[in-house]
């Protein structure tokens, strides 16, 4: 018996869900299953295979009479990656500012689920400096940005995330049980910024705060980054005032 290509196949249908959502866009209107499967030379099986599997994880939408249009999910989708990208034209000349300042590394994270992603970097010119990869994760709870946004979202947030997660220690100093995570977002609620100290590799450091925009709604988290025996608590300040100016691009104001 012959067997499948399922690699093959997945990206067939991938190209073909592209190609489908190119024709939805190319119409102004919602666009009926005949017209779709003509545009892009599939069979209406095929298409109406497609486009169900679309439809239930909300790239798409089908009106009244049985029609397709483009879905909110992709709106949602593309305003993050606006908003990705105006936060990073935005913070970089100020991360920069702050990395020759202090001579470390700073870094931009945003949230995704339970993870810190980071979007960007400023690094040092000297021999030994942290260095997170852009794209890299880490758990909320072993970072100094993903503690003070899970101390941010209330104790709601930190149950939740603590029975989803289950608080995995990295090191021995991770935050690893949910009466101290409570604690310690009870503390940094005030305090505005956080410490990683060494909770998510030995060795490392981090000192972190978050960006907002208008609304008051956390955009991103910014931190820096250094050997644990060169950073320096008064570093929270320059971070601090780091953090200030960009939200104030984005409209906010901690008056």
């Amino acid at each position: 018996m012959k067997q499948k290509m399922p690699e093959k196949n997945s990206i067939q249908v991938i190209n073909r869900m592209s190609s489908l959502l190119d024709a939805i866009a190319r119409y102004p209107e919602p666009v009926s299953l005949k017209v779709l499967a003509a545009e892009t030379g599939l069979h209406s099986s095929t298409a109406f295979r497609i486009l169900d599997s679309m439809l239930s994880n909300g790239f798409i939408e089908r009106d009244a009479a049985g029609k397709y249009q483009l879905g909110r999910k992709l709106l949602s989708l593309g305003s993050r990656v606006n908003a990705q990208s105006d936060v990073r034209q935005a913070a970089l000349p100020v991360m920069a500012r702050l990395r020759d300042a202090l001579g470390e590394s700073v870094n931009l994270t945003i949230r995704e689920g339970d993870e810190v992603v980071y979007i960007e970097k400023a690094t040092p010119n000297r021999m030994m400096h942290v260095q997170q990869l852009v794209g890299s994760r880490a758990p909320l709870h072993v970072t100094a940005v993903g503690k003070l946004m899970l101390a941010m979202g209330g104790e709601d947030e930190c149950r939740g995330y603590a029975m989803r997660t289950n608080l995995p220690a990295y090191t021995r100093n991770t935050i690893n049980d949910l009466p101290a995570l409570l604690r310690e977002a009870e503390r940094l609620r005030s305090q505005g910024y956080a410490y990683d100290d060494e909770e998510a590799e030995i060795g490392v450091g981090c000192i972190g705060t978050l960006i907002y925009d208008a609304s008051g709604n956390i955009i991103a988290g910014l931190s820096i980054s250094a050997p644990i025996e060169r950073r320096q608590a008064s570093w929270a300040n320059n971070l601090l005032q780091a953090a200030r100016e960009i939200s104030a691009e984005f409209g906010y104001s901690a008056e």
